[in-house]
């Protein structure tokens, strides 16, 4: 037989891109990549810190973390930053001195007015620390002393793709690893039978923006760094179960034999990744039992199931995804993200977001009353927000009973809880529009290096070079924001 050219020439790239070309739909799809035992892949790529992978560079105050996304950029005026200054000053417009020439998306580019639109909900203080939370987020409200809010994140992007992708990766443009991909590749796994990085994710009533694969994707680290995404439902990963037919042993000795192939393979071409398909085979066969166990809730009590409200027995639910999140917590996963849809309210807003919030309220707050009931809480790092904030005037006409709001990078709040952050404060201001940030801002590079030091990173120190360059999560920024740390 006449041998492949191109295979001869650079067999490397033809086995990399058949490689890549099967493995979508391989057992469990890309969504197995994780990573596993550490020292089984000596071969693998090494970071460039003093500090070998799998250990931390000093002691950590969070073991894991569980993000729950809300897609589509929550309100900061209808939640947690409370401006009596636009109610007093309804229906005027801001003063271009506050706008001070800000860039605007092209749904209120063109408007000859800004008027200025109160917050559809009232505020209150809530508990010792006195945060001024919305009557939206009731539950939330009564978890006040256990969460720290942040009235001042900003970040540069003003659209929904490149601000979530910001959020996610740390870098606008897409094809960086995940943050939880950085997380596991920095930490490794605390179970062997479970991947290190799991997403889930749920719609609410709102506006949904889109999401992508790219937000979890591993990027340039090696593929055992993707976050699995679970499904709700019979298969929470496709293509996980055996086809009918096929045994337990059945399924052993076709990998074994399989394994072997690979490491023939390895050794003619020297691709790495060949390991971690080897890999991501045998998490496959241990997925298959431990998966199905974890993602049981039938087994929790009645009382978890009214703490986290009725929605938790429907797969899929946002309340479901923060039990199952729990779960997944205690059964040592690393990073736990939750992507919720459906907070796009350029319009309808004062229905719109009292519907979104009554979705989340109950289930977040009980997150973090059942991690604290557990004594986990103290080592699991929760955080709560979207990728940007809304604008203090409405979008289009003003009409004070059906408005909407633009994108608003400069100045908006997520809280955060558990995990080496101090409880019970309020941390940043904006002025008395809620427009611009007043004191101690906090980019998306400061909010990054503050999750990595809690899980005991070095923000400057976890480095991974690629094509000549040495990345990290931060870029070439951030600071951590120690002021809001125990």
């Amino acid at each position: 037989m006449e041998e492949d050219k191109t295979n001869s020439e650079n067999p490397l790239k033809v086995n990399r891109r058949h490689f890549f070309s099967q493995l979508s739909v391989g057992i469990g799809s890309l969504a197995l990549g994780s990573l596993l035992i550490p020292d089984l892949f000596k071969g693998g790529p090494k970071p460039l810190a003093s500090q070998p992978l799998g250990i931390p560079h000093f002691a950590p105050k969070a073991k894991r973390v569980i993000y729950l996304f809300q897609s589509g950029a929550p309100s900061q005026l209808e939640s947690f930053d409370y401006k009596p200054t636009l109610t007093k000053r309804m229906g005027e417009d801001l003063p271009e001195s506050i706008r001070n020439g800000q860039r605007l998306t092209g749904m209120t580019a063109g408007q000859d007015k800004f008027p200025l639109m109160p917050s559809a909900a009232k505020f209150a203080q809530h508990g010792k620390s006195g945060a001024w939370v919305s009557e939206f987020f009731p539950h939330i409200a009564k978890i006040s002393d256990e969460i720290c809010i942040v009235r001042s994140m900003h970040t540069e992007a003003i659209n929904h793709d490149p601000a979530i992708t910001f959020f996610q990766t740390g870098s606008q443009q897409s094809g960086r690893p995940s943050m939880g991909s950085w997380m596991s590749y920095g930490l490794g796994s605390e179970n062997q039978n479970l991947p290190s990085f799991v997403v889930l994710t749920s719609r609410g009533k709102g506006n949904s923006q889109g999401l992508y694969s790219k937000l979890w994707s591993s990027g340039f680290l090696d593929s055992k760094h993707q976050g699995v995404l679970l499904r709700s439902g019979k298969d929470p990963v496709l293509y996980l179960n055996d086809p009918d037919g096929i045994s337990r042993s059945d399924k052993r000795h076709l990998l074994d034999h399989v394994s072997s192939l690979n490491k023939i393979h390895h050794v003619e071409t020297g691709d790495d990744e060949i390991e971690s398909r080897i890999a991501q085979y045998e998490m496959a066969y241990r997925m298959q039992m431990s998966v199905p166990d974890v993602m049981d809730i039938k087994k929790e009590p009645e009382s978890i199931i009214k703490l986290y409200g009725e929605d938790s027995q429907v797969p899929g639910t946002y309340a479901a995804n923060c039990l199952q999140a729990r779960r997944l917590a205690e059964n040592g996963v690393r990073f736990i993200q939750l992507y919720h849809q459906g907070w796009d309210q350029h319009g309808n807003l004062p229905n719109e977001m009292a519907g979104q919030a009554k979705d989340v309220d109950q289930a977040s707050a009980a997150l973090i009353l059942d991690l604290k009931q557990r004594g986990m809480l103290e080592d699991t790092l929760v955080i709560w927000g979207g990728e940007f904030g809304r604008t203090n005037y409405c979008q289009g006409n003003f009409d004070p009973k059906n408005y909407g709001r633009d994108h608003h990078p400069r100045a908006f709040s997520i809280w955060m809880a558990g995990g080496g952050i101090k409880p019970g404060i309020t941390y940043g201001e904006t002025d008395e529009f809620g427009y611009n940030i007043v004191k101690n801002p906090v980019h998306i590079n400061d909010f990054h290096a503050t999750i990595m030091n809690n899980l005991g990173l070095d923000h400057e120190q976890l480095i991974y070079k690629y094509q000549g360059r040495r990345f990290r999560l931060t870029d070439v920024a951030g600071n951590v924001v120690k002021d809001i740390l125990t």
